[in-house]
C-alpha cells in the first residue's frame, strides 16, 4: 500500500486539529474549574505565568501548524469532494479559534501582565479578576467550540472520502 504525499498532510493536518482541540477543551473542564476555586491574588498570578509559558514551541507548532497544514491539505484535495469538508474546518478554525485568540485572548492577556498585585487595593484585585476571567472564559469556550467543529469536519471529511 502506498500512502501519499496528500494522505499524510491530511493525516498531520487531523493529529494537530486534534491536538489543538483537545488542549483548549483540557482547559476548559479542568484548568478554569480549577481556577475558580483559588483567590484573586493568585489567580493573577497564575494566568500570568501560564500566559508567559504558553508561549513556547511546542505550543506555537500546535497551535499555528494546525492552519498551516489544514491549508495545505485543501490545496492538495482541491477538486475532490473532500476538499469543501477541509476548506471549512481551516475556516472555522481561522476565524473561530486563530481569530478569537489573537484578537480576544491575547489582549486580554497582555492586559493582565502589565498587572502589579502589590500596587493595587484588594477591591482592585477583585475588580480586575473579575473582568479578566468573565470576558477570558467566554471567548476561551468560543474558540474551543470552533476547534473542536474543525476538528469533526476534517474527521468526517476524511471519513466520507475513505467510503468514495
Amino acid at each position: 500500500m502506498e500512502i501519499s504525499i496528500k494522505a499524510v498532510s491530511l493525516f498531520i493536518a487531523i493529529i494537530l486539529t486534534g491536538l489543538s482541540a483537545g488542549l483548549f477543551c483540557g482547559w476548559e473542564v479542568s484548568v478554569i474549574p480549577g481556577t475558580r476555586r483559588v483567590g484573586d491574588n493568585v489567580y493573577i498570578e497564575t494566568m500570568q505565568a501560564i500566559n508567559r509559558a504558553i508561549i513556547n514551541p511546542a505550543f506555537m507548532v500546535i497551535f499555528f501548524g494546525t492552519f498551516l497544514m489544514q491549508g495545505l491539505s485543501a490545496y492538495q484535495f482541491r477538486g475532490t469532494p473532500l476538499f469543501w469538508w477541509i476548506l471549512g474546518a481551516t475556516l472555522i478554525y481561522i476565524v473561530g479559534t486563530l481569530g478569537i485568540t489573537i484578537f480576544g485572548n491575547v489582549p486580554l492577556n497582555d492586559s493582565l501582565d502589565v498587572v502589579t498585585l502589590c500596587d493595587l487595593s484588594q477591591e482592585e484585585v477583585s475588580t480586575t479578576r473579575g473582568a479578566y476571567q468573565r470576558k477570558w472564559n467566554k471567548l476561551h469556550a468560543l474558540r474551543t467550540l470552533f476547534a473542536v467543529i474543525s476538528f469533526m469536519l476534517l474527521q468526517l471529511g476524511a471519513y466520507f472520502h475513505s467510503q468514495s
